[in-house]
């Protein structure tokens, strides 16, 4: 755990973080057309992140006792690499601390742990109609590529 400020601190998420990193997904949900909220499915999804953190890894930005930003890494296999690859999601800033470097280091420190893991390349998806976030990965050197994101199956509200 490190004090990147006074007003707040990056660290490993744990199972008492749940609940506040569950409100944060429902705003990141809010956002994403091809999703819809579900309490007890992200509170599933999260309970499994955290449950192997070998392979996962979710950081969480905590203010006073409370979850105000979080960001999770899983590792692949990928053929096109022929190594260990890591995919970021769930990559959320409460409103009111938008602005101000939070995503940022948020957004480095799954990386440092990825990077920690072997991964030789880091991947993500993001709402196309999302601009804000779109800038943001921009600005911290995210490419975009030539590939669409398909699927089946699942929960959606698309």
């Amino acid at each position: 755990m490190t004090d990147r400020s006074p007003r707040y601190k990056i660290r490993r998420a744990n199972q008492g973080d749940i609940g506040g990193m569950v409100n944060l997904l429902k705003l990141l949900f809010s956002l994403e057309s091809d999703f819809s909220f579900d309490e007890l499915a992200q509170q599933r999804g999260l309970e499994m992140m955290l449950g192997d953190t070998g392979v996962r890894c979710v950081m969480v930005a905590e203010s006073l006792q409370q979850i105000i930003g979080m960001c999770s890494a899983q590792m692949l296999v990928s053929t096109a690499e022929g190594g260990i690859v890591a995919l970021i999601e769930d990559v959320v800033v409460e409103e009111t601390w938008r602005e101000q470097g939070l995503g940022r280091e948020l957004l480095s420190s799954i990386e440092a742990w990825a990077q920690e893991k072997g991964a030789s390349r880091l991947q993500l998806l993001a709402d196309r109609n999302n601009t804000p976030a779109l800038a943001f990965y921009q600005k911290m050197n995210w490419k975009t590529t030539r590939l669409i994101c398909l699927r089946k199956g699942g929960r959606s509200s698309a």
